[in-house]
């Protein structure tokens, strides 16, 4: 059983600046996830101080936690922004950040997530697989990320353990399986049984847990021990071939041969062990500390980063190597008072040296390198390289953001980017005084560009700037940290829903734009199809007319003006989704009037009229609603449920809690947890998220457009 971090295996090599201090193999990316409030953040202040980190363990409740450095994380308890940073466990390389798990900051944890090689999924003892549980686990699914899990809150009331289990399985379709079994519940939680070593640890709160005794497994638990590691071994068979063998022959198992099956299965993403603990009590951090050393890939064990090569297009792939040309992904833009704007970077390939020239195959643009860091939170120590496998920050460069590619430019590739969820939800903001217009536009660029889920656009009718977000506490951050962060005294507006607009139809449509400005005659004609997308995949646009039609030097103005058609819509000047347009034909009236604005405007009429003809409709953000509450008010909830438009999916049962989930529009969530409050005389409890975008029905759509 290793308690201790070991730092025998830690491999040195090459001068000063191009020295790595751990052997790639000894890396690992990890993320902290998890539904809010099961305690992600005091999972990763444990860690930090028994990795030697940090000194003095921080609390989330006291506003005291170094992974929540933000004055609105410490005000509310919350994370907000994921923070990264950087610890050592036997002898590997722990690169950890830790992420949100409010809905409204759903983009920390995938973009995260597009950059980790591994994550440790933090459950409630009590409350088991929650709704944002679900999400982050799909997040992880869809970028293939090998996970353990944390059974967290065990000192809890009403702490259940298998139940975690079962649900993992049930709610996430994973395959668990128990490492560890607990050694009481609750009030009398003392420790867990590790089924590996066969050993029982447990904690002292005199030391914070900090020198656990390993012991052997008390013998009223004996049985109980032997039939879960049983369990275990059965599962770990089913998943891998060497474990069948050995299983099968029926030798003795050893627990270097288990932790070589589990390290197997998890990186080939067919089981999950799962460990339990409170992070609270400081109780089962180091097992966790060794399973995300022994379990987890590095970078050389997962599949290589895919992209596409600049210059013929072809797929291509960069493996986790240091000789290989530079190629890396910037994942997170920030903003620090004093050192200016900060990209998060994940080396893939190549290494990354302060003073080189970098690559940005969106812009076609090189930027030197000025500044390299490795953050710890909110404070930084400067390095001279970053190798592959590795994340850290660049500073000073101005020309990349969220999802860029950095490569060299020898070897130009682009990386497969980040999709980021529509808006859901906006307000208006003007400045206080004339005084402050530009110091206000200024810092809701800054805003938009640090956060991808944060839009900022000028109403065209109104004049008004703006802000959408992924709900309201989204919004009231960003308003919080105009005044303080950025200084800027703003006025907003309540909050309202983000409509968009959409085609259901398909049709046709050529426009010729013929216009004589400042004596110069401007003319072209542009004609397009444009038809109903798949709902959720976004917008796509194909700008390739037949040969001879248009010259290919105005195909980029034809496919700006259709862009900007899309951002002003056909009904209610709102952006449009799911709408794929491709240019069928146009032309050149006379050689001397074309103009790339002649094509442009052609492009944004004849989709107008493409789009009028293709019978278009308003869309509405529609949430996925869980709520919990005692059985005898469900029928007033369901009630009030059925008013707000919504749709009931599923019911069941959690312990003495009726749980019913269900699909409701955003526009009637207003005012809900006020609601909900009443009906149940504070009993009840509800979380949401955005599920899709639906045609809003016919009074809605009349009342919207009149309004």
């Amino acid at each position: 059983m290793s308690m201790e971090a070991d730092t025998s295996r830690n491999k040195k090599s090459g001068g000063a600046e191009d020295a790595r201090t751990h052997a790639l193999c000894d890396v690992r990316n990890i993320g902290i996830i998890a539904h809010i409030d099961a305690g992600k953040t005091t999972v990763s202040e444990r860690i930090l101080y028994y990795a030697g980190v940090v000194h003095k363990i921080g609390e989330v409740h006291e506003g005291t936690a170094t992974m929540d450095w933000m004055v609105q994380e410490r005000e509310r308890g919350i994370t907000i922004t994921s923070a990264a940073t950087t610890c050592e466990w036997l002898g590997r390389q722990i690169n950890l950040i830790d992420t949100p798990g409010h809905v409204d900051f759903t983009v920390e944890v995938e973009r995260a997530l597009r950059v980790l090689d591994g994550a440790v999924g933090v459950f409630c003892a009590v409350g088991g697989v929650q709704p944002q549980s679900e999400t982050v686990w799909r997040q992880a699914d869809k970028y293939g990320v090998p996970r353990i899990a944390f059974d967290n809150k065990m000192d809890r009331m009403g702490a259940d353990f298998d139940g975690v289990v079962s649900e993992i399985r049930s709610k996430l379709g994973a395959n668990p399986v128990a490492v560890q079994i607990p050694v009481g519940s609750a009030e009398t939680f003392r420790g867990a049984i590790d089924l590996v070593e066969q050993k029982a640890v447990f904690y002292n709160a005199e030391d914070l847990g900090a020198h656990p005794d390993v012991v052997p497994v008390p013998s009223d638990m004996e049985n109980v021990a032997g039939e879960a590691r049983t369990r275990m071994i059965e599962a770990l068979a089913e998943a891998d071939d060497e474990m069948a063998d050995a299983f099968l022959s029926g030798e003795d198992i050893s627990a270097e041969k288990i932790r070589g099956a589990l390290r197997r299965s998890v990186i080939a993403g067919k089981v999950v062990p799962v460990l339990c603990g409170s992070a609270l009590k400081n109780k089962g951090i180091q097992p966790l500390l060794d399973a995300v050393a022994w379990y987890l890939p590095s970078p050389l064990d997962v599949p290589p980063v895919k992209g596409v090569e600049i210059r013929t297009g072809a797929a291509a792939e960069r493996k986790a190597d240091d000789g290989a040309p530079l190629a890396g992904l910037v994942f997170k833009v920030a903003t620090d008072p004093y050192i200016g704007r900060l990209l998060y970077v994940r080396v893939y390939s190549g290494k990354l040296r302060k003073g080189m020239n970098i690559y940005n195959p969106r812009t076609k643009t090189r930027e030197r390198v000025v500044r390299l860091i490795r953050m710890h939170s909110n404070s930084q120590t400067d390095t001279e390289a970053l190798f592959s496998g590795e994340i850290g920050v660049m500073a000073g460069l101005t020309k990349f953001t969220t999802g860029d590619t950095f490569c060299a430019e020898q070897a130009q590739i682009a990386l497969d980017s980040i999709e980021f969820p529509e808006p859901v939800m906006f307000m208006a903001v003007e400045p206080r005084s004339r005084a402050d217009k530009d110091r206000l536009e200024e810092a809701l660029n800054i805003l938009a560009g640090e956060d991808p889920t944060c839009r900022v656009r000028v109403d065209g009718e109104t004049g008004q700037t703006i802000m959408s977000g992924m709900g309201e506490l989204h919004l009231e951050i960003l308003r919080d940290r105009l005044l303080r962060e950025f200084k800027v005294p703003a006025n907003a507006g309540k909050p309202m829903v983000s409509y968009y607009e959409t085609v259901t139809g398909q049709a046709d449509a050529a426009y010729t734009f013929d216009r004589e400005f400042g004596g110069k005659r401007q003319a072209a004609t542009v004609a397009l199809h444009v038809s109903a997308g798949a709902r959720g995949k976004g917008n796509r646009i194909e700008v390739k007319p037949p040969r001879n039609t248009v010259p290919p030097e105005f195909w980029s103005s034809i496919e700006q003006g259709i862009q900007d058609a899309i951002l002003t819509g056909v009904l209610a000047r709102l952006p449009m989704q799911d709408v794929e347009v491709r240019v069928t034909g146009g032309g050149v009236v006379d050689d001397d009037s074309a103009t790339e604005l002649a094509f442009r405007t052609a492009a944004i009429m004849a989709f107008r009229e493409a789009a009028q003809a293709a019978t278009p409709e308003l869309l509405e953000p529609i949430m996925s609603v869980e709520l919990v509450t005692p059985p005898e008010f469900t029928g007033d909830l369901m009630g009030d449920l059925s008013g707000r438009r919504g749709q009931v999916r599923e019911m069941a049962v959690h312990g003495d809690m009726q749980v019913v989930k269900a699909a409701v529009p955003l526009a009637d969530l207003f005012g809900y947890s006020t609601a909900i409050r009443s009906l149940s005389r504070g009993r009840a409890s509800y979380t949401m998220e955005p599920e899709e975008f639906a045609i809003v029905p016919r009074a809605v759509k009349e009342a919207i457009l009149n309004r």
